[in-house]
Protein backbone atom coordinates (compact mmCIF):
# COMPACT_ATOMS: atom_id res chain seq x y z
CA UNK A 1 0.00 0.00 0.00
CA UNK A 2 2.56 2.13 0.83
CA UNK A 3 4.69 1.65 -2.16
CA UNK A 4 1.49 2.48 -4.36
CA UNK A 5 0.63 5.66 -3.09
CA UNK A 6 4.51 6.48 -3.17
CA UNK A 7 4.27 5.96 -7.06
CA UNK A 8 0.60 7.64 -7.11
CA UNK A 9 2.73 10.89 -5.88
CA UNK A 10 5.33 10.41 -7.94
CA UNK A 11 8.18 9.71 -4.96
CA UNK A 12 9.42 6.31 -6.06
CA UNK A 13 12.43 8.37 -7.47
CA UNK A 14 13.59 9.13 -3.92
CA UNK A 15 12.80 5.87 -2.08
CA UNK A 16 15.86 3.69 -1.19
CA UNK A 17 16.13 0.09 -0.70
CA UNK A 18 15.48 0.11 3.15
CA UNK A 19 13.20 2.86 3.15
CA UNK A 20 11.18 0.56 5.92
CA UNK A 21 14.29 1.76 7.89
CA UNK A 22 14.13 3.98 10.68
CA UNK A 23 17.67 5.17 9.50
CA UNK A 24 17.17 6.47 6.74
CA UNK A 25 14.46 8.34 7.69
CA UNK A 26 14.49 12.18 5.82
CA UNK A 27 13.15 13.91 9.53
CA UNK A 28 15.57 14.69 12.27
CA UNK A 29 13.94 13.12 15.28
CA UNK A 30 15.69 15.50 17.39
CA UNK A 31 13.96 18.68 18.26
CA UNK A 32 15.32 21.72 19.98
CA UNK A 33 12.85 23.93 20.50
CA UNK A 34 10.35 21.70 22.86
CA UNK A 35 9.89 22.38 26.50
CA UNK A 36 7.07 19.94 26.77
CA UNK A 37 7.35 16.07 27.54
CA UNK A 38 6.38 14.64 23.91
CA UNK A 39 7.59 15.96 20.52
CA UNK A 40 5.75 17.95 18.11
CA UNK A 41 6.68 16.83 14.52
CA UNK A 42 4.84 16.34 11.70
CA UNK A 43 4.74 12.50 10.00
CA UNK A 44 6.44 12.17 6.04
CA UNK A 45 7.36 9.32 4.34
CA UNK A 46 10.15 7.63 5.22
CA UNK A 47 12.90 7.66 2.70
CA UNK A 48 11.88 10.77 0.85
CA UNK A 49 13.51 14.37 1.45
CA UNK A 50 10.20 17.00 1.27
CA UNK A 51 12.15 19.41 0.25
CA UNK A 52 13.78 17.45 -2.95
CA UNK A 53 10.33 16.30 -3.85
CA UNK A 54 8.06 19.68 -3.60
CA UNK A 55 11.03 22.01 -5.52
CA UNK A 56 10.04 20.69 -8.88
CA UNK A 57 6.61 21.34 -8.23
CA UNK A 58 6.68 24.85 -7.06
CA UNK A 59 9.14 25.78 -10.15
CA UNK A 60 7.56 27.89 -12.97
CA UNK A 61 7.10 24.75 -15.12
CA UNK A 62 6.04 22.63 -12.13
CA UNK A 63 5.74 18.63 -13.02
CA UNK A 64 3.48 17.38 -16.02
CA UNK A 65 1.18 20.54 -15.71
CA UNK A 66 1.27 20.19 -12.18
CA UNK A 67 2.04 23.29 -9.65
CA UNK A 68 2.10 24.10 -6.57
CA UNK A 69 1.13 27.89 -6.15
CA UNK A 70 -0.41 29.44 -3.22
CA UNK A 71 -1.80 32.80 -3.89
CA UNK A 72 -2.85 34.88 -0.65
CA UNK A 73 -2.97 38.57 0.25
CA UNK A 74 -3.50 40.42 3.40
CA UNK A 75 -1.74 43.86 5.10
CA UNK A 76 -0.88 43.43 8.50
CA UNK A 77 1.16 46.46 10.81
CA UNK A 78 2.50 46.67 13.86
CA UNK A 79 5.05 49.68 15.48
CA UNK A 80 6.78 50.61 18.55
CA UNK A 81 6.00 54.17 19.93
CA UNK A 82 6.57 56.34 23.11
CA UNK A 83 3.72 54.24 24.82
CA UNK A 84 3.80 50.43 23.62
CA UNK A 85 3.23 48.86 20.49
CA UNK A 86 0.37 49.15 17.99
CA UNK A 87 -0.65 46.43 16.22
CA UNK A 88 -3.24 46.57 12.80
CA UNK A 89 -4.79 44.19 10.61
CA UNK A 90 -7.15 43.79 7.95
CA UNK A 91 -10.04 40.62 8.22
CA UNK A 92 -10.35 40.10 4.80
CA UNK A 93 -9.65 35.69 4.15
CA UNK A 94 -9.18 35.24 0.15
CA UNK A 95 -8.42 31.60 -1.82
CA UNK A 96 -6.71 33.21 -4.94
CA UNK A 97 -8.99 35.82 -6.38
CA UNK A 98 -12.45 34.57 -4.65
CA UNK A 99 -12.93 36.43 -1.25
CA UNK A 100 -13.81 33.45 1.47
CA UNK A 101 -14.38 35.97 4.21
CA UNK A 102 -14.40 39.50 5.28
CA UNK A 103 -14.39 38.88 9.07
CA UNK A 104 -11.22 36.74 9.52
CA UNK A 105 -9.36 37.95 13.08
CA UNK A 106 -5.53 37.63 11.85
CA UNK A 107 -4.25 38.67 15.29
CA UNK A 108 -3.37 36.06 17.59
CA UNK A 109 -3.91 35.97 21.20
CA UNK A 110 -1.37 34.05 22.14
CA UNK A 111 -1.63 35.58 25.77
CA UNK A 112 -2.14 38.68 28.00
CA UNK A 113 1.53 40.12 27.29
CA UNK A 114 1.97 38.53 23.65
CA UNK A 115 0.06 38.68 20.27
CA UNK A 116 1.20 37.55 17.27
CA UNK A 117 0.12 38.76 13.03
CA UNK A 118 -0.91 36.25 10.28
CA UNK A 119 0.20 36.54 6.92
CA UNK A 120 0.71 34.29 4.78
CA UNK A 121 -1.69 31.04 4.66
CA UNK A 122 -3.80 31.27 7.65
CA UNK A 123 -3.76 27.33 8.28
CA UNK A 124 0.19 27.26 8.88
CA UNK A 125 0.34 30.75 10.84
CA UNK A 126 -2.89 29.17 13.20
CA UNK A 127 -1.15 26.19 13.70
CA UNK A 128 2.89 27.32 14.82
CA UNK A 129 1.04 30.66 16.43
CA UNK A 130 -0.93 28.19 18.28
CA UNK A 131 1.69 26.16 19.10
CA UNK A 132 3.56 28.83 20.50
CA UNK A 133 1.38 30.00 23.30
CA UNK A 134 1.22 26.29 24.54
CA UNK A 135 4.89 26.76 24.59
CA UNK A 136 4.99 29.68 26.29
CA UNK A 137 2.51 28.61 29.10
CA UNK A 138 4.39 25.46 29.46
CA UNK A 139 7.68 28.07 30.00
CA UNK A 140 5.55 30.15 32.55
CA UNK A 141 4.15 27.13 34.48
CA UNK A 142 8.33 25.61 34.74
CA UNK A 143 10.17 28.63 35.47
CA UNK A 144 7.54 30.79 37.18
CA UNK A 145 8.02 33.93 34.77
CA UNK A 146 6.49 34.75 31.65
CA UNK A 147 8.99 34.19 28.85
CA UNK A 148 10.77 37.18 27.11
CA UNK A 149 9.29 38.45 23.41
CA UNK A 150 13.18 38.11 22.32
CA UNK A 151 12.96 34.35 23.52
CA UNK A 152 8.93 33.47 22.24
CA UNK A 153 10.33 35.14 18.44
CA UNK A 154 13.10 33.12 18.53
CA UNK A 155 11.30 29.76 19.67
CA UNK A 156 8.94 30.50 16.78
CA UNK A 157 11.62 31.06 14.43
CA UNK A 158 13.34 27.55 15.85
CA UNK A 159 10.08 25.89 15.26
CA UNK A 160 9.83 26.39 11.46
CA UNK A 161 13.22 26.69 10.46
CA UNK A 162 13.24 22.76 10.63
CA UNK A 163 10.49 22.69 7.78
CA UNK A 164 12.22 25.37 5.50
CA UNK A 165 11.57 24.88 1.45
CA UNK A 166 8.49 22.06 2.41
CA UNK A 167 5.59 24.52 1.81
CA UNK A 168 4.98 26.71 4.71
CA UNK A 169 3.72 30.03 3.89
CA UNK A 170 4.33 32.69 7.26
CA UNK A 171 5.22 35.61 7.66
CA UNK A 172 4.51 36.97 11.35
CA UNK A 173 4.69 39.65 13.68
CA UNK A 174 5.30 38.48 17.47
CA UNK A 175 4.83 41.54 19.99
CA UNK A 176 4.60 42.10 23.49
CA UNK A 177 5.86 43.89 26.87
CA UNK A 178 8.17 42.25 29.15
CA UNK A 179 10.92 43.09 31.62
CA UNK A 180 13.05 44.79 29.14
CA UNK A 181 9.61 46.69 27.70
CA UNK A 182 8.07 46.61 24.56
CA UNK A 183 9.21 43.94 22.47
CA UNK A 184 8.60 43.31 18.17
CA UNK A 185 9.81 40.80 15.88
CA UNK A 186 9.29 39.70 12.45
CA UNK A 187 9.64 35.72 11.91
CA UNK A 188 9.10 33.97 8.60
CA UNK A 189 8.51 30.55 7.49
CA UNK A 190 12.37 30.02 6.49
CA UNK A 191 13.15 30.90 10.38
CA UNK A 192 14.31 34.67 9.61
CA UNK A 193 13.68 36.39 12.65
CA UNK A 194 14.55 40.69 12.93
CA UNK A 195 13.84 43.16 15.28
CA UNK A 196 12.72 46.19 14.91
CA UNK A 197 10.32 49.39 15.00
CA UNK A 198 8.35 48.97 12.50
CA UNK A 199 6.61 45.76 10.14
CA UNK A 200 4.42 45.34 7.77
CA UNK A 201 3.75 42.22 5.65
CA UNK A 202 1.54 40.87 3.46
CA UNK A 203 -0.03 41.87 -0.42
CA UNK A 204 -0.69 45.56 0.33
CA UNK A 205 2.45 46.08 2.97
CA UNK A 206 3.32 49.15 0.21
CA UNK A 207 0.55 51.10 0.86
CA UNK A 208 0.91 50.58 4.54
CA UNK A 209 4.44 52.08 4.80
CA UNK A 210 3.82 55.01 2.56
CA UNK A 211 1.34 56.31 5.09
CA UNK A 212 3.71 55.23 7.81
CA UNK A 213 6.81 56.79 5.89
CA UNK A 214 4.58 59.93 6.10
CA UNK A 215 2.99 60.20 9.51
CA UNK A 216 5.53 58.12 11.91
CA UNK A 217 8.06 59.18 14.95
CA UNK A 218 8.54 57.48 18.14
CA UNK A 219 6.94 60.31 20.19
CA UNK A 220 3.44 59.78 18.74
CA UNK A 221 0.93 60.07 21.69
CA UNK A 222 -1.74 56.99 22.06
CA UNK A 223 -4.70 59.24 19.67
CA UNK A 224 -2.09 59.76 17.09
CA UNK A 225 -0.84 56.32 17.09
CA UNK A 226 -4.65 54.58 17.00
CA UNK A 227 -5.29 57.27 13.48
CA UNK A 228 -1.98 56.48 12.38
CA UNK A 229 -1.92 52.70 12.34
CA UNK A 230 -6.05 52.92 11.15
CA UNK A 231 -5.24 54.87 7.87
CA UNK A 232 -2.48 52.70 7.19
CA UNK A 233 -4.74 49.41 6.61
CA UNK A 234 -7.42 51.40 5.17
CA UNK A 235 -5.17 53.04 2.68
CA UNK A 236 -4.08 49.32 1.80
CA UNK A 237 -7.78 48.47 1.41
CA UNK A 238 -8.22 50.73 -1.52
CA UNK A 239 -5.61 49.70 -3.21
CA UNK A 240 -4.87 46.05 -3.06
CA UNK A 241 -7.95 43.78 -3.91
CA UNK A 242 -6.69 41.48 -1.68
CA UNK A 243 -6.96 43.73 1.95
CA UNK A 244 -10.21 44.88 3.32
CA UNK A 245 -13.50 44.06 5.70
CA UNK A 246 -12.27 45.63 9.07
CA UNK A 247 -9.52 47.58 10.69
CA UNK A 248 -9.02 45.67 13.69
CA UNK A 249 -6.29 47.11 15.85
CA UNK A 250 -4.35 46.26 19.00
CA UNK A 251 -2.60 48.08 21.70
CA UNK A 252 0.64 46.22 23.51
CA UNK A 253 0.82 48.10 26.69
CA UNK A 254 2.65 47.83 30.12
CA UNK A 255 -0.22 46.13 31.93
CA UNK A 256 -1.15 43.73 28.64
CA UNK A 257 -2.74 44.13 25.07
CA UNK A 258 -6.12 45.64 24.69
CA UNK A 259 -8.24 45.62 21.71
CA UNK A 260 -8.59 49.47 20.53
CA UNK A 261 -11.42 48.62 18.07
CA UNK A 262 -13.07 47.03 14.87
CA UNK A 263 -14.50 49.26 12.23
CA UNK A 264 -15.61 48.51 8.32
CA UNK A 265 -13.74 50.24 5.43
CA UNK A 266 -16.79 51.28 4.21
CA UNK A 267 -17.17 53.55 7.52
CA UNK A 268 -13.72 54.33 7.68
CA UNK A 269 -14.14 55.52 3.68
CA UNK A 270 -16.99 58.05 4.95
CA UNK A 271 -15.63 59.40 7.95
CA UNK A 272 -12.25 60.03 6.03
CA UNK A 273 -14.30 61.62 2.98
CA UNK A 274 -15.67 63.84 5.01
CA UNK A 275 -12.21 64.98 6.96
CA UNK A 276 -10.81 66.07 3.82
CA UNK A 277 -13.83 68.47 3.21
Amino acid sequence: MKMALLDVCGGSDWVKEDWFSDEKASVDKVNHFNFAAHRQEFAVPVGIDPVAFLKPLSSSDGVDGVKIELNHGTTTLAFKFQHGVMVAVDSRATKGSYIAGQFYNKVIEINPYLLGTMSGSAADCMYWERLLAKECRVYELRNKERISVSAASKLLANMVVGYRGMGLSMGTMVCGWDKKGPGLYYVDDSGLRLSGNMFSTGSGNSYAYGVMDSGYHYDLTVPEAYELAQKAIFHATCRDAYTGGTVNMYHMRKDGWIKVSQEDVADLYYRFASEKK
